[in-house]
């Protein structure tokens, strides 16, 4: 992994050469005059788009004047819009636009607005910024992260610079330029202030995406497991569910436990549920999972110590004490505190089960899903074979992340040593060439039953009244 990586998929635009003017016919005092006007401005118009040419496929367009226009009451009004839309539209491009942070790690001061693009398509972005009494004009380069998964549209990372005197920008409009829309949409900025002690949460858990989602069961047992863990606020990205899980997150959103952000990403584009074209295709990879994340970073990097990037049917688990909070002290005195730390990824295969439905508690039986405690054998990983993992992570840290790993960071990440910490995931075989007979038992998740099934049987009780 590079540290602070600037990948950008994509081209520059191509240079339209100048036409000639004039005729060299004659000898008009105005032909010369003419013919000296066009050289000149042609040349100066050669050096200047050769200039803002800039490497990789990074696209800059310089805004045609430092156009300042008075915030009116009635533009002012624009600056806030009532309608607030999940993902925003570019005009006249296929560009999808998530949300907008100032990025406190830049200098000069930049608005990162984070969104999913056509790949292939090249757009010259410009901003404009409502300030205290002003809307004030800006340019914006763009780039598009490395990770597509072979998709049409990729997460790319759109760059405003801040205006000089536009001290605090409250919202922004980012547009398909060099004159922009006659409406322009704004969306708030946010993380205005800095902050690197005192977070209102240690842990946070970004969950992305839940779609289609009815598997009830594991979903309380995953959120109880994850309080034992020591998590104390998990941010859920959501298309999708049925009737009895929302009923489920309603209690916890309720609880003050879980946040719901809406992505419904399937009325923009066509969304794949897998992660390769040729088997699920697609406009873009897995509901947009790439764009949540890397906005679960940005949206809670100075509202939390940690975040912890994983799945609703994983969970990082330590092997020699019981939760996050004593791990990472000890993580981090070992490897520092920018570190990333990579665990693991072992299969718990949910077609393979010890217990049977009458040996649950008499709360559980009836409710649909799978029950984390019934699978305690796992699949041997390969040692040959790159193992997936997922990683906790100091936010403030991060640039850009993936699904496996992060893309742009201060520092390079660390796999913990499975003896330590390992990721128990729950799910549908993985490895073909395994036998039931090759399954390890791993019975680590039963430490927690005696405080899981309780914690559990109260959430279905009260959601779920017999």
């Amino acid at each position: 992994m590079e540290t602070k990586e600037k990948t950008v998929n994509g081209k520059d635009p191509p240079i339209t050469p100048l036409s000639k003017h004039g005729n060299d016919q004659g000898h008009h005092p105005g032909h010369s005059l003419l013919k000296v006007f066009v050289l000149v401005t042609g040349v100066y118009c050669l050096l200047y788009l050769g200039e803002n040419r800039t490497l990789g496929g990074s696209q800059k367009l310089p805004y045609p004047g430092s156009r300042t226009v008075a915030l009116t009451q009635e533009k002012r009004g624009k600056c806030f819009p009532e309608e607030k839309n999940p993902l925003v539209h570019v005009q006249d491009s296929r560009t999808y636009l998530v949300a907008s942070y100032v990025e406190q790690r830049s200098r000069p001061s930049k608005v990162r607005t984070i969104a999913i693009v056509k790949r292939t398509e090249y757009v010259g972005y410009f901003c404009t910024f409502c300030c205290d009494d002003a809307l004030r004009n800006s340019s914006a380069t763009y780039e598009i992260h490395s990770d597509n998964f072979g998709f049409d549209y990729g997460t790319a990372d759109i760059m405003c610079l801040i205006p000089k005197n536009c001290s605090m920008p409250t919202h922004v409009a980012v547009y398909k330029g060099p004159l922009g829309p006659q409406k322009l949409q704004f969306l708030p900025i946010h993380n205005q202030h800095e902050q690197y002690d005192s977070f209102p949460y240690q842990f946070t858990i970004c969950i992305s995406v839940m779609y289609e989602y009815a598997n009830v069961l594991q979903l309380v047992q995953t959120l109880e497991m994850f309080k034992l863990l020591g998590a104390h606020h998990v941010a859920i990205y959501q298309s999708s569910c049925n009737g009895a899980a929302q009923r489920v997150l309603d209690h916890y959103v309720q609880e003050g436990f879980v946040e719901i952000i809406p992505w419904p990403i399937t009325k923009y584009l066509n969304a794949s549920r897998g992660w390769q074209p040729s088997v699920s295709p697609g406009d873009v990879h897995y509901f947009g999972q790439i764009a949540a994340l890397n906005d679960c970073v940005y949206r809670f990097m100075y509202q939390t110590k940690y975040i912890v990037l994983q799945d609703l049917d994983e969970l990082i688990v330590p092997l020699r004490m019981d939760s996050w909070v004593e791990l990472l002290p000890l993580l981090e005195q070992k490897y520092g505190v920018s570190t990333s730390f990579e665990f693991e990824n072992n299969v718990f295969r949910n077609t393979w089960s010890g217990r049977n439905a009458a040996q649950r508690p008499k709360e559980w039986r009836g409710v649909p899903g799978v029950d984390i405690l019934d699978h305690v054998w796992r699949e041997p990983n390969d040692p040959n074979a790159f193992n997936n993992f997922k990683v906790i992570v100091n936010p403030r840290t991060v640039y850009s992340t993936s699904v496996h790993g992060l893309l742009s960071a201060d520092s390079s990440g660390v796999r913990v040593d499975r003896n330590v910490a390992r990721m128990y995931h729950i799910r549908e075989p993985y490895r073909m060439d395994v036998t039931t007979e090759d399954l390890i038992t791993d019975e680590r998740l039963w430490d927690f039953a005696p405080r899981l099934i309780p914690a559990v049987s109260d959430v279905l009780n009260k959601t779920f009244p017999k």
